[in-house]
């Protein structure tokens, strides 16, 4: 098969890529950054360098694909987030219709149900929504948990100030996946026919923040690690800060507020919580470890 994927070698995409190659696959990867494409092409694909907003550049790369893998960057620009996030799915749509793509696998995000009320990821819901519209393309809906790597940035934070937690409290119960077991999933749907529109959870494990701080303060030694509810304000400043753009930070305090809400959440416990990713937290904690000590 000839499978085109977004994402450059991120921590889906690398792995994802490795696994298509493995298998004897014509991989393309799209990327924005030239400096990859020699570390691409080391991998046995090719290098596509361009902007997944660019119609006419995702036309050219997805030309003559058996499968097409989207996925959307957790940020677009400093301003118009939520925008630039759906400008883009219309032209993965367009792109798509213009190379006469049959196939779509797509990386979408716990919460990207609800149409407002989650930060960052009702870009992502509309983006899903602009591909319910394709006539004639099996399009694969994959819904991930909050990433585990994502904890790793939380390292800096328990060093200096022993602080680990978010705007919301320890008690409530979180969806999370390991890259890994997406990258597994979504290579496997992407040498599947697929059956129209379809949304599939793919999550490793579920676990409460509370848990997780004793999970990772035994694996890195500080058994007194605990959870930190971080008010609004002190998380919104923090970022701030840290230089992050204004427009995302409050998009990221509001995701925190969509977790107190139960809006990130809801339909995967509707849905029955099914957890099919092979990677738990236990074995992360190892991960972490190493990272921490590091």
């Amino acid at each position: 098969m000839k499978i085109t994927t977004t994402g450059s070698l991120g921590n889906v995409a690398k792995p994802l890529v490795k696994k298509l190659i493995a298998a004897g696959h014509k991989v393309t990867v799209i990327t924005t950054k030239s400096e990859r494409r020699e570390e691409i092409e080391a991998l046995g694909a090719t290098a596509a360098v361009g902007s997944i907003s660019d119609t006419a550049f995702l036309t050219r790369a997805f030309k003559n694909a058996d499968a097409v893998y989207t996925m959307m960057p957790p940020s677009m620009g400093a301003t118009n987030l939520i925008q630039n996030i759906a400008n883009a799915g219309q032209a993965y749509a367009q792109a798509i219709k213009n190379a006469g793509v049959r196939r779509v696998v797509m990386l979408s995000s716990v919460g990207a149900d609800a149409p407002k009320g989650t930060g960052p990821v009702q870009g992502v819901h509309q983006v899903e929504q602009i591909l319910r519209q394709l006539d004639g393309v099996n399009v694969t809906i994959v819904r991930s948990g909050f990433f585990y790597v994502n904890f790793l940035r939380d390292i800096p934070s328990i060093k200096s100030r022993g602080i680990f937690g978010n705007n919301y409290s320890g008690d409530y119960r979180l969806a999370l996946t390991h890259p890994g077991d997406l990258s597994s999933a979504i290579a496997e749907e992407l040498q599947a026919q697929g059956n129209g529109f379809e949304v599939k959870y793919i999550v490793s494990d579920v676990s409460t923040g509370n848990e997780i701080a004793a999970l990772f303060g035994e694996a890195i030694s500080k058994p007194e690690l605990a959870w930190t509810n971080i008010p609004d304000e002190q998380l919104k400043q923090g970022m701030l800060s840290a230089g992050l753009p204004p427009e995302l930070v409050g998009l990221i305090v509001e995701m925190g507020q969509g977790v107190r809400a139960g809006i990130i959440t809801e339909d995967f416990f509707k849905k029955g919580a099914k957890v099919t990713g092979k990677t738990k937290l236990e074995e992360f904690a190892k991960e972490f470890q190493i990272a921490y000590s590091s």
